[in-house]
């Protein structure tokens, strides 16, 4: 089965892997012609494009065609200018000049670090309740005083380290 289909690949009209176009007006191959995927854009890695910048010319892009086919030295810089925006649509140092959109994302970035700080000091403020009597540094004393009254694991916990008779930490 898969010779059969590479065979009938080879043997189709287009040649040797050439595969039949589809059109809008429906049968492959047809009359309708569909355009192909054009690249006019150069880029830095592959500055020459596939197809020239500009397709459609007026009557004045196509007189300066008609005159780059002649002698170079009778075009002015400004006609060789117009010339070279014909085929590409910017030049290198337009390629590579930098841009200012870091600022617009550093702008973004921080306005949502502001927006989320605001919701968070929303929340502190409006939203949690209250901290607990027990995270206030007056129990957290009372509690500690508790324990050591207690003797709370003499041997090697709380309660060893604290001398009693001078009432103070050991050292």
């Amino acid at each position: 089965m898969l010779p059969k289909a590479a065979w009938s690949l080879v043997l189709r009209k287009g040649g040797r892997g050439r595969r039949g176009m589809h059109s809008s007006e429906g049968t492959a191959g047809g009359g309708g012609k569909t355009p192909r995927y054009t690249n006019c854009y150069a880029q830095r890695h592959y500055p020459m494009p596939e197809e020239p910048f500009c397709t459609e010319l007026n009557a004045e892009q196509q007189a300066l065609k008609e005159k780059e086919k002649g002698s170079w030295t009778l075009l002015t810089h400004a006609e060789k200018v117009a010339l070279y925006r014909l085929q590409f649509n910017e030049t290198f140092a337009e390629m590579n000049r930098r841009s200012n959109e870091w600022k617009t994302v550093m702008g973004c970035v921080f306005f949502f670090f502001g927006f989320a700080a605001l919701v968070i000091w929303w929340q502190r403020v409006y939203m949690f309740p209250p901290k607990p009597i027990t995270l206030t540094d007056e129990w957290k004393a009372k509690q500690l005083q508790r324990m050591l009254d207690m003797k709370v694991n003499p041997v090697q916990g709380l309660a060893s380290r604290w001398d009693y008779e001078k009432k103070q930490w050991k050292k």
